[in-house]
């Protein structure tokens, strides 16, 4: 029978989330997934939390429970709008917009600023989140070339020759997903500069700053040129993510376009989320909350580089995170990731291919390994078994792996 809804052009360039694809097979019992990219739920701090909500539903439950404003709740965009003056930011509170998810800026972002045929740069590889927000508005994406350290400042300077109209490029400075790289302050003065030699805005994504190990990050992005800027942050990373708090801070240029179209999506994100969230965190919750997440994630990530150095067969290369959540693995040639993946899981270990996260020419030789969702004992047995799979496939084919 012939169907009778014609769906818009732009419902057929969204597709399901690999991530989450891949999610649903590693629920099958005796397979370690290292796959998705979610905070240890030992992290998530549920008395403080469970406090919060008692006292606000004693204290403000019809206000909590009603309808609330779109730019959200008033003392948390205070609070947002002071914290990232540690970052070399300095902002007003009405630049702050909450949103549901930082997930949700990016669509908002991509609302506003993409359109049909016009380009919009990001990192090679970059977020797949990011991707699957943009994609529906029918950008064309410029990918930028990169290192070690992130996006090189030459090919900023090269877009406007190779890429006219770029709207904006995409850029995650810190612990990157998925490479977990971080910009140092050299590149990021460099980037910056070229970008506003070429008139080209940044729009900053930083979920995973505050999960550094040694040292903190750099300044923000945002901080070298505020007003061609706009900075996602979240608290899902450092709280929790079920309650889906973001924010974005944006130019007050942007913000009212920004604040429409989040109030066509969705009025405002829930108030009594926020106003938790806010009880939770506003006397400094945080400064002792988050080093106890740092030092697990820590130990956790130097149990996986020595797993790797000791399981993975000659030719895989990675580097060691300073912070965030993921190891970025590029196997040796031939192999392909994606290829590989049923046999891993059948094997009882789960990645992430890392075809997904290019928006062009993918690297079938990468992969993505979570390091926070696993003991440091499941770390070491999970990164054997996926060494083992590897050391098979070059034994079955030496000079050309699956």
């Amino acid at each position: 029978m012939t169907s009778p809804w014609t769906q818009a052009r732009r419902a057929a360039r969204m597709n399901p989330s690999i991530i989450r694809e891949i999610l649903k097979v590693t629920e099958k019992p005796g397979v370690l997934s290292m796959a998705g990219g979610l905070p240890s739920a030992d992290t998530f701090p549920v008395e403080a939390l469970k406090a919060a909500c008692d006292k606000v539903l004693s204290e403000n439950a019809k206000e909590a429970l009603q309808y609330a404003a779109s730019e959200g709740f008033a003392p948390l965009r205070e609070w947002v709008a002071e914290r990232v003056k540690s970052l070399g930011m300095k902002v007003s509170a009405d630049q702050v917009l909450i949103t549901t998810g930082s997930q949700q800026g990016l669509d908002l972002v991509g609302k506003i600023l993409c359109d049909q045929g016009a380009p919009v740069a990001v990192e090679t590889p970059t977020y797949l989140g990011a991707l699957q927000a943009f994609t529906p508005y029918e950008p064309l994406f410029a990918s930028l070339a990169t290192d070690e350290e992130g996006v090189l400042p030459e090919a900023i300077k090269k877009l406007p020759q190779v890429s006219p109209g770029t709207r904006f490029a995409y850029l995650l400075p810190n612990y990157q997903n998925p490479t977990g790289r971080v910009m140092g302050a050299e590149r990021r003065a460099a980037v910056m500069a070229a970008a506003r030699e070429a008139g080209l805005p940044v729009v900053e994504d930083n979920p995973y700053g505050d999960l550094w190990f040694d040292e903190a990050p750099p300044a923000a992005l945002s901080s070298y040129w505020p007003e061609g800027s706009i900075y996602l942050g979240s608290f899902s990373k450092v709280l929790t993510p079920g309650f889906r708090l973001g924010f974005i801070i944006a130019p007050k240029e942007l913000y009212p376009k920004l604040l429409q179209a989040k109030q066509a999506a969705d009025l405002h994100t829930p108030g009594f989320n926020q106003r938790v969230v806010y009880e939770v965190i506003r006397n400094g919750f945080l400064e002792q909350h988050v080093p106890k997440i740092r030092a697990k994630y820590k130990a956790n990530r130097d149990a996986m580089a020595t797993a790797l150095e000791q399981h993975l067969p000659p030719g895989c290369v990675w580097q060691k995170p300073k912070g965030g959540m993921f190891f970025w693995i590029r196997l040796p040639e031939g192999f392909d990731a994606m290829a590989m993946l049923e046999t891993a899981v059948e094997a009882g270990i789960a990645y992430v291919p890392g075809a997904a996260f290019y928006a062009h020419a993918p690297d079938l030789r990468t992969l993505r390994l979570s390091f926070v969702t696993l003991t440091p004992e499941l770390i070491a047995d999970g990164v054997a078994i996926l060494g083992k799979v590897l050391k098979q496939a070059l034994e079955m084919a030496p000079e050309h792996a699956p």
